[in-house]
């Protein structure tokens, strides 16, 4: 919000004077930053998280880095987002749902760096400007389909480049045809022609190599925001992709869950003693499906969306060593989300009936996903298994839905064993104070006129640097009626419209036992403890949780 004129100019005097403070800095003091989000990848989908898709590249920064069993996002895009480069919850972000504007109240990762003198870049799935679909849908469709144009695709001043990026390359909104996708901008321009072979995944990768090669001609140290659209649906890959997952999946997802349970528990992220194999919870019994081929192909089409994305951080890797600045990268990785279970959606909003040139999209009688004409999505069954060992899924507050792995490799700064799995409990807003600590960055308390929320999120170094870290007391969560609220050990979970269910996560990691009745008086506090904190977040329909208290 806009404050009076007297201390917008004393901000504007401080910020002036923190700059001229920073750029004086020596660049080797500093790391550049390299934050890499997969968008509703399951937990267990790469390898190093116990998958069998094919991730040497994540892995190999996993053995020689650290990895979290126990970090949370804000369990859809939008929210996990805003959260993520602000450092708040997103309800104090303004993303408490998805489609708005990322709210002035808050300042990004990539507007206090620059400040700090750090070159910023971004590509891919942005997602933080309100999208607002024309009134007329025939129109709409069209325009989804470049066969019309109807102007910006959505307000340019929350475009990136007004966000703190001296470079974006990628999509506005959130759903994209990864063949010729809908809203592509370079900065506020759009790109209204792709070429033949073009491929979104490959795209964003292509472009962050290109920006750390111009970044590391620089002086300056940079910060590069990687938003890749994989594995998010239309399950669009490429065939040679999809050939080398053929009958990997051909028994189905019950025992694709107990093979990726069994890994994890061998690799080491969980213990059998505290963390059983949670039930899958779409209810379908793989034996009891009468499409299997169809169901298998949809997998193939997945893996090989999650393999062409780890090929793309291969070759942004292979820059940064070639530039020689693989050692002072921080490199960090996590998915916005737990796997999807959506599947059944029509042409519509965000999603075209047809392609650029007049071809009909299928949505329902397709072989295969995979190409541009087809409209694929994963579905619950398999959701339920990528999202091993865990309950639900995307949009859910239960730990399938809100939790992610989270990899962080710093060759010049991490002073934890190589391939260390920490039991420490993180969350995406914390990767905002651990980009202020490391940088020396101040977070302000006016921006551009406005009056910043202050930070929410605890710096990670500690962890980092194999120190004790205090971490977060408690941990509060809520999207489209779905919440939970974690307080030590104790964690409450409801869906939306569902009573609340206790669970200890110390010795039940994957929420099997409620227990609830068993501790009356724990539930009920961690109960008021949520209903304080979303009267912080101000949270509507409050009434209606709070009747739930017993």
């Amino acid at each position: 919000m806009k404050i009076v004129d007297k201390i917008w100019l004393l901000g504007l005097a401080t910020g002036i004077t923190q700059l001229n403070s920073c750029t004086d800095k020596e660049k080797s003091k500093f790391p550049n930053i390299i934050i890499i989000m997969a968008d509703d990848l399951g937990y267990s989908d790469i390898g190093c998280y116990g998958g069998e898709i094919n991730t040497p590249n994540l892995d190999r920064l996993a053995s020689n880095g650290l990895r979290f069993s126990q970090f949370y996002n804000a369990s859809r895009s939008c929210p996990t987002r805003a959260s993520l480069l602000t450092g708040l919850y997103p309800h104090q972000a303004g993303l408490a749902q998805n489609g708005r504007t990322l709210s002035r109240d808050a300042v990004t990762i990539a507007e206090v760096l620059k400040r700090s003198g750090y070159n910023t870049g971004m590509s891919g799935k942005w997602h933080l400007s309100q999208t607002i679909a024309l009134k007329n849908h025939e129109e709409q469709l069209k325009w989804l389909s470049h066969r019309a144009d109807f102007g910006d695709f959505a307000p340019l001043e929350s475009y990136p480049h007004q966000r703190g990026f001296d470079e974006f390359w990628g999509v506005i909104w959130g759903v994209v045809d990864y063949f010729d996708p809908f809203s592509l901008v370079h900065n506020g321009t759009p790109i209204k022609q792709v070429p033949d072979d073009f491929y979104i995944t490959d795209f964003i990768s292509d472009k962050s190599v290109d920006m750390i090669d111009n970044f590391s001609q620089s002086d300056k140290p940079f910060f590069l925001y990687v938003s890749y659209t994989s594995p998010h649906w239309p399950l669009h890959a490429l065939p040679g992709d999809i050939a080398r997952y053929r009958g990997v999946y051909d028994e189905g997802w019950d025992s694709l869950r107990v093979r990726r349970y069994r890994e994890m528990i061998r690799l080491g992220l969980f213990d059998k003693s505290n963390t059983p194999l949670s039930r899958n919870e779409s209810g379908l019994r793989w034996e009891d499906c009468e499409k299997k081929e169809w169901e298998i192909a949809h997998m193939e089409a997945h893996a090989a969306m999650v393999d062409r994305m780890d090929q793309g951080i291969g070759n942004i890797i292979k820059k940064l060593k070639e530039k020689g600045i693989f050692d002072q990268t921080l490199i960090l990785f996590l998915s916005d989300n737990g796997a999807s279970p959506e599947r059944g959606y029509k042409p519509g909003f965000d999603r075209p009936g047809h392609t650029r040139d007049g071809d009909t999209i299928s949505y329902f009688t397709f072989n295969r996903p995979g190409p541009q004409n087809t409209w694929g999505y994963l579905g619950r069954g398999w959701a339920g298994a990528i999202n091993t060992p865990f309950r639900y899924w995307k949009v859910q507050s239960y730990e399938g839905g809100i939790c992610t792995p989270f990899i962080v490799h710093w060759p010049d700064g991490l002073k934890t064993k190589p391939g260390l799995i920490t039991r420490e409990t993180g969350h995406v807003m914390d990767i905002m104070a651990t980009c202020l600590d490391i940088t020396d960055a101040t977070y302000p308390k006016i921006y551009e006129g406005n009056l910043i929320t202050p930070i929410e999120g605890i710096s990670l170094l500690p962890v980092f640097q194999n120190k004790n870290w205090k971490g977060h007391e408690s941990i509060g969560w809520e999207h489209e009626g779905g919440r939970a609220f974690m307080k030590g050990d104790w964690k409450i979970s409801a869906l939306r419209g569902s009573e609340w269910e206790l669970f200890n996560l110390a010795s039940d990691r994957t929420e099997t036992m409620n227990l609830r009745e068993s501790y009356p008086e724990k539930a009920k506090e961690l109960i008021e403890l949520w209903n304080n904190w979303a009267s912080k977040m101000r949270i509507r329909n409050l009434t209606n949780h709070k009747s739930q208290i017993k």
